[in-house]
């Protein structure tokens, strides 16, 4: 969210910062704004359990396939059956979070977490332990989708894009510290680990408002005001804002229905091309290949401690991630997307001609150098905009009717492409570790070519702005 002005997302304007700040000023002026950074704080972590979730195959394949005797098709099937979990609970987010509410949802993915965390720490066969990974990713997927609503509903304007990114951001500080974590300590002591998050947001979750929005939709105004209220500021004249709220709720009611086979007329058929192109790229320059077995990777290519790497990989997620975020409503959606897709082809390209040097006994001192400097250039390409910019981009190029079946299909999509990559990774690598990495590359040269032939720029323009470009 740039600095001088804010997207209000709602109705489509822009409005300077500064206009945003003093409403939101008085609405706060009594502190009340720490039971916004509260209610934030509660609800991410719901994507930091996200993140120790995608994380913890890559530092415990080793002992995992040790201690449980697992084969590469066993293990490939346990680290890839996350995303379906995902998949179908991404899917049926939506839906649930609109009958249970937002609290409800998260709650719920809670306990399918902690479920499934506590059958991965008593498995003794691949049965029990892949049904747990499977629970995860099905809490995960709900996660993925009414953590960033809540956020953004709870949130005062001025605010709501600054708090939507802690969302990223602690998606990937909960990938990085299982990594880290996986290092030390066994397998299952890192699935235990993974309960705490989980913990932690169900106590919070306690002491914080449901979603004014949500409350508003079902009809119950008394307990609609009294949660922007208490989001608000006890002395806050909160009437215009829920005025705009439920004008808003109205206006959604009145707007036709959209199934996801009417995003594929002439209307709004462009802005699919462009929204599951990117999820497609996003998926298979190999994001959860290389992420979900980076430590087998760093041992493939000879490096004597596979940690040293995964260590590595870790500290740069999370820094890297934070500049992505600066630089999104600075340098524009177009060039950060070029940029990074160029830095995953040149990681790629990078760790590719490592496997390729091994092969061929060719300077093998420098293997190990080269594999790990090629994922890490690869992984901070990544994380600086192929990682969020998709979501944002896809969030942008959508009217606010079909937003709901849009998001649907491309998530959709965003979870059979992870389930492909992760799935194929082992095979792949164990038939050509150098073209494995040449494959990835190529898709991020294709890439650079999508988003420079098709994707538009989104930065500082309204919605309706966004929808003459691409409609003409």
């Amino acid at each position: 969210m740039a600095i001088d002005e804010c997207k209000d997302i709602e109705n489509g304007l822009e409005k300077p910062f500064l206009e945003n700040a003093k409403i939101v000023d008085c609405e706060n002026e009594d502190g009340s704004i720490w039971m916004v950074l509260l209610s934030t704080c509660v609800a991410v972590c719901g994507s930091f359990e996200f993140g120790s979730c995608v994380g913890y195959s890559a530092p415990t394949q080793s002992e995992i396939r040790n201690d449980l005797n697992l084969t590469l098709a066993q293990y490939s099937m346990f680290g890839s059956i996350i995303t379906i979990g995902a998949m179908i609970g991404a899917i049926t987010s939506g839906r649930i979070a609109d009958f249970i509410g937002r609290k409800g949802a998260m709650r719920m993915s809670a306990i399918f977490c902690i479920t499934g965390w506590l059958a991965v720490y008593f498995s003794m066969g691949t049965l029990v332990l892949d049904m747990g990974r499977f629970l995860t990713g099905y809490g995960i997927g709900i996660f993925s989708y009414v953590v960033p609503v809540y956020i953004a509903e709870i949130a005062p304007k001025n605010l709501r894009g600054g708090l939507t990114t802690i969302n990223q951001l602690m998606i990937v500080c909960g990938s990085s510290v299982a990594y880290l974590l996986g290092t030390v300590i066994t397998w299952r002591n890192l699935a235990l680990t993974g309960i705490l998050p989980c913990t932690l947001l169900l106590v919070g979750l306690l002491f914080i408002p449901e979603s004014p929005r949500w409350l508003a939709k079902v009809g119950l105004e008394k307990e609609f005001e009294v949660a922007l209220r208490k989001l608000r500021g006890k002395d806050a004249d909160v009437s215009r804002e829920a005025t705009e709220i439920q004008a808003y709720v109205d206006t959604l009611q009145s707007l036709p229905k959209t199934r996801i086979f009417d995003l594929f007329g002439s209307k709004y058929i462009r802005s699919v091309i462009i929204g599951v192109g990117l999820m497609v790229f996003q998926q298979f320059i190999g994001i959860n290949g290389i992420g979900f077995y980076a430590s087998q990777t760093f041992e493939s290519a000879g490096l004597s401690n596979s940690n040293i790497g995964t260590i590595a990989y870790a500290v740069v997620q999370v820094p890297i991630t934070i500049v992505g975020a600066f630089l999104m409503d600075r340098s524009g959606r177009r060039p950060l997307l070029m940029v990074s897709a160029t830095g995953t082809f040149l990681g790629c390209f990078l760790t590719g001609a490592s496997f390729y040097l091994k092969g061929n006994d060719i300077v093998l001192e420098w293997v190990p150098i080269l594999a790990v400097s090629g994922v890490l250039v690869y992984i901070s390409a990544f994380s600086i905009g192929m990682g969020a910019v998709p979501w944002v981009i896809m969030s942008e190029i959508f009217p606010i009717h079909v937003k709901s079946a849009a998001g649907s299909l491309v998530v959709l999509v965003n979870w059979l492409g992870a389930w492909a990559v992760s799935y194929t990774f082992g095979f792949l690598m164990a038939w050509t570790s150098t073209g494995t990495f040449m494959l990835y590359a190529g898709f991020s040269v294709l890439t650079i070519l999508f988003v420079a032939k098709v994707v538009p720029e989104t930065k500082g323009k309204t919605l309706e702005e966004i929808q003459a470009i691409i409609n003409s």
